[in-house]
């Protein structure tokens, strides 16, 4: 029981992005809105967890203020109560290199086989239906520290609402609340860096 378990939360982190990449690549149809869309896009657990892949390919320095663009939309609309996740017709088409998101998976692989070891249906009470939204501001937070052009800084928020979105998928409240703690961590980070840099320039101005 326990090693069907395991597998089964295994198959639901991972492998449905990667099938699911691989197979449309070969159609030539690898596009955000149709990835999404195939992992079941009303759920905004699938889209905070692609887009958060998305966001961790390797890909130039500043490139966050373009990728974390549709993590700000999504965590913006689970502010505003969307019921489900409405992306823009030009944000939806955008093509994406299925061989780097299969590395980026691949990658970040340590992190998924320890949360698949302790995840499970618990603290449910996260996720009732007045909580989306007061969740939402909190994530939509981390996606502007996300989005700002720190050095040193993108990866955390980045990894932290990955975090989260597979505890909002699995309706894990203890896998979700450690992706919240990590975001918050990764704001104060982002503000710390913020302020040095700052007081940096001052003294070279000065």
């Amino acid at each position: 029981m326990i090693e069907s378990h395991t597998m089964r939360r295994r198959a639901s982190l991972s492998l449905p992005i990667i099938r699911t990449a691989r197979g449309q690549n070969r159609d030539g149809s690898l596009t955000l809105g149709g990835l999404l869309k195939a992992l079941g896009e009303t759920s905004f657990g699938w889209a905070i967890v692609l887009f958060s892949l998305v966001t961790l390919l390797p890909l130039p320095p500043g490139s966050s203020l373009i990728t974390a663009l549709p993590l700000l939309l999504t965590t913006g609309q689970m502010a505003l109560g969307y019921p489900s996740v409405r992306l823009p017709g030009r944000l939806s088409r955008l093509k994406i290199d299925e061989p780097g998101l299969r590395r980026t998976v691949l990658r970040l692989s340590p992190i998924t086989r320890r949360l698949e070891r302790i995840l499970d249906t618990r603290y449910e009470s996260v996720f009732l239906d007045r909580q989306p939204q007061a969740l939402g501001i909190v994530l939509s937070a981390i996606s502007f520290a996300l989005f700002l052009p720190v050095p040193l800084t993108g990866w955390f928020p980045a990894i932290s609402l990955f975090v989260f979105g597979v505890g909002l998928l699995e309706r894990d409240g203890l896998v979700a609340g450690i992706g919240l703690c990590l975001g918050m961590m990764s704001i104060l980070l982002t503000a710390v860096m913020i302020s040095s840099l700052a007081a940096a320039a001052e003294t070279l101005v000065d």
